[in-house]
């Protein structure tokens, strides 16, 4: 089958990679020369510790193809690095006890660790905790450098091509197939084509799907300079049981009504995510912001709250911060939803609203769709 594929992204990447290793041909298009949303404005994590147990499964398998790939691809620069989640109250030790003893511990590679396991398995948490959840399953990847590696990769098959710079205009579902326009007046016939336009809900999307079921979600991340020794584990704190359903329970429920979160944090839906990348610095965050209008600016108040809890828990000062950004993703409004597939014509698909978890779930997802569509 020949396929088209609408956006550049994670998603729309990990739907080319699924066909073309199904031995497909696939063009997909991006309107700028290199995405430019979500996908490179995030963590890189594939993270597998706090997703709900109806997601696990397919996180894992998320998790499973992102070590193949990572094999096969070494320019992705994945790495089994597991995370701690670091705990420093007594409300939130309760919460990490439930979950490294709960019915998917195991799968999930949950341990509890006195404060010198932690600091014997990640000697640069130096700062103050109770203890640490350690998840043996979560990775990262190379977020900024995954997706030109994945189309090499691609390309070398000789059954796929990129069009970075092109803005697909229109999508015509001929019967038999799906026929797209480009703002360049190129014509692209296939038999499938694939919209994954990540946050950008309006235009040819809009066009698509009049009414999508998703919202967008606005977040705020610092890059630091090299931190000058290894961060062996990616790290998060305990606010990041509140906005993970894998975690929640009775004792979230405690957490939530025994524990108020920091005026900053509260106001922004702060938890705290950090991990370091290839050169050495480390990627922190994030906040969440559901209301649009979104500002166009950046808010400097929670990144003093990230910083203060990283040099806690480091027992350190942060190098120097080298860069700040805001970044958009697409959620789908029900939450029961790991994304949102919706059929615009008999062989038009739009596809987005993965909620902040692209990047863990794309191989997965893309596999998924293949399955559904009978690739």
């Amino acid at each position: 089958m020949r396929l088209v594929i609408i956006g550049g992204g994670i998603l729309g990447t990990a739907h080319a990679l699924a066909a073309v290793r199904r031995g497909h041909e696939v063009v997909q298009l991006e309107r700028e020369t290199e995405a430019r949303g979500a996908t490179v404005r995030n963590f890189g994590l594939v993270w597998v510790s706090g997703r709900s147990a109806a997601e696990l499964e397919l996180t894992l398998r998320s998790r499973e193809l992102w070590e193949e790939i990572g094999g096969q691809v070494p320019g992705v620069g994945f790495r089994p690095a597991g995370s701690i989640t670091l705990v420093r109250t007594p409300v939130e030790l309760a919460v990490a006890e439930a979950a490294a003893s709960g019915p998917s511990a195991e799968a999930r590679g949950f341990e509890l660790l006195e404060p010198e396991q932690v600091r014997a398995l990640n000697p640069a948490l130096r700062g103050k905790f109770f203890a640490g959840l350690h998840c043996s399953t979560d990775a990262a990847v190379e977020s900024r450098q995954a997706l030109p590696a994945l189309r090499a990769y691609m390309a070398a098959t000789g059954r796929y091509t990129f069009h970075a710079s092109t803005e697909a205009r229109s999508v015509t579902d001929t019967g038999t197939g799906a026929t797209v326009l480009d703002d360049q007046g190129r014509r692209f016939d296939a038999d499938l084509a694939l919209a994954c336009p990540g946050a950008a809900h309006g235009g040819l999307t809009r066009e698509l799907v009049e009414h999508l079921p998703v919202r967008r979600v606005r977040l705020q991340m610092m890059q630091t300079a090299p931190l000058g020794e290894p961060l062996a584990t990616a790290i998060a704190d305990g606010d990041s049981f509140r906005y993970y359903p894998g975690f929640a329970g009775e004792q979230v429920d405690t957490l939530n009504r025994e524990q108020s979160q920091s005026a900053t944090a509260a106001e922004h839906k702060m938890q705290l995510l950090c991990v370091q990348r290839l050169h050495g610095g480390l990627t922190i965050g994030d906040t969440h912001e559901y209301d649009e209008p979104f500002a166009f600016d950046v808010d400097e108040s929670p990144y003093e709250h990230l910083t203060a809890v990283t040099e806690e828990l480091l027992g350190r000062k942060l190098p120097q911060v080298v860069r700040r950004w805001a970044g958009v993703y697409s959620q789908s409004l029900d939450p029961t939803a790991i994304v949102t597939r919706a059929q615009a014509g008999e062989h038009t698909w739009v596809i987005t609203g993965p909620g902040g978890r692209g990047m863990t779930l794309g191989p997965a997802l893309g596999e998924e769709t293949a399955d559904l569509l009978n690739l």
